[in-house]
């Protein structure tokens, strides 16, 4: 239906050219269709761009109970001694400089500062990581060809 501005529009033209419009906008699942004249602007929104209702707040968790607290306390492991290398980068640690290789260090070894006690690839390129400290390897927390996290732990140096 067309409107024209010369001529006066009867409500009842406007509102079945409404009622047709929002046919055609939930028959073909339509977002939403506007339609403008001088005379006036009609703009009709499906249900695809229904206002988001307000969030609810979230929920803060119930107190955890007394047991829960003292079975994580137990299985949470002790004040561990040494210094702790952590990855500097994200990316895939890697023990050996190759696959045909040993490993830089295993548990046991002793290392000094500065010694490559592994590589991180990161972007296809190759970052040894250099031991800030002297010591034994007393822990490796991450396998060959795990990936690492910024800042994730990778060993423990005693």
């Amino acid at each position: 239906m067309a409107f024209n501005k010369d001529k006066e529009t009867r409500i009842d033209d406007t509102i079945e050219c409404i009622e047709a419009l929002a046919k055609i906008v939930k028959d073909n699942d339509l977002g939403k269709i506007k339609i403008s004249t001088d005379e006036l602007d009609i703009i009709i929104e499906g249900k695809k761009f229904a206002p988001m209702p307000p969030m609810a707040p979230m929920a803060m968790p119930a107190a955890v109970p007394a047991a829960q607290e003292a079975a994580a306390a137990e299985s949470a492991p002790a004040t561990v001694s040494g210094n702790i290398v952590t990855s500097p980068i994200v990316g895939t640690f890697y023990a050996a400089p190759s696959p045909d290789k040993p490993p830089f260090v295993k548990v046991g070894d002793t290392v000094n500062a500065g010694d490559v006690v592994c590589i991180i690839e990161s972007m296809k390129l190759m970052n040894e990581i250099n031991c800030e400290f002297s010591g034994k390897v007393a822990e490796i927390y991450v396998n060959n060809g795990e990936p690492v996290e910024f800042g994730q732990k990778i060993m423990r140096i005693e």
